[in-house]
């Protein structure tokens, strides 16, 4: 009598057969298209014309004036920018992973980097900001990993600032030195014109007229 279990135990093995993956270089001949066409775009930042001059990583908080508290704007990389042609230094911050613009604003002679509370790994500005697409008066605060990282921005911050106050001075200087220069030259251009007409002889008609004053 033949034995029923035969059956069931090839059919199960055949199964188990099917069920395993196949080898790496096994090639089944098999032709897939791919469904959607993909083409690279080419994805601008607004940085082209920029050198970075300042990259590190860190964490940046924003102080919220209503609920009096300072809340986290995003952890990602802070960078300062110098513009090629206009020489503009701006402070660009961008979130990991999704690039959302955290903190976008100049970096002006005016501006003052501070340590946060005696955390030597945090410090704090104020700046007209233009992350959210609107000119705001933000309150700023900034974390490193590490001492140097932190004492790295606020000097560079620091080298920058000098710097734009000292070309702004000699700006000034410079501005006020030509008016000088183009006041005086007014001033002896008059004086010039009253002598030569002091010294200038007289004419006919003129001589006539004094002689007839005199009598």
């Amino acid at each position: 009598m033949a034995s029923t279990t035969e059956p069931t135990v090839l059919k199960k093995e055949e199964e188990e057969e099917d069920e395993k993956p196949l080898a790496d270089d096994e090639d089944t001949g098999a032709q897939i298209a791919p469904i959607v066409q993909l083409q690279e775009i080419a994805v601008t930042t607004g940085e082209e014309n920029e050198d970075i001059i300042l990259d590190l990583k860190s964490k940046l908080y924003r102080f919220d004036k209503e609920a009096n508290q300072w809340k986290e704007r995003g952890v990602g990389t802070v960078k300062l920018l110098k513009h090629k042609e206009t020489g503009k230094v701006r402070l660009v911050m961008r979130q990991n992973k999704t690039l959302k613009i955290c903190a976008n604003h100049l970096v002006l002679p005016t501006m003052t980097v501070q340590e946060h509370h005696g955390n030597e790994k945090s410090c704090v500005w104020h700046a007209a900001d233009f992350a959210d697409g609107e000119l705001k008066e933000e309150n700023f605060c900034i974390r490193f990993p590490s001492i140097e990282n932190c004492k790295s921005f606020k000097d560079k911050i620091e080298e920058i600032t000098e710097s734009l106050a000292k070309g702004s001075g000699e700006s000034e200087e410079g501005t006020t030195a030509a008016n000088l220069i183009e006041k005086l030259t007014v001033e002896e251009k008059d004086t010039e014109e009253k002598i030569e007409a002091k010294e200038a002889p007289l004419s006919s008609d003129e001589k006539k007229e004094k002689s007839s004053d005199e009598k």
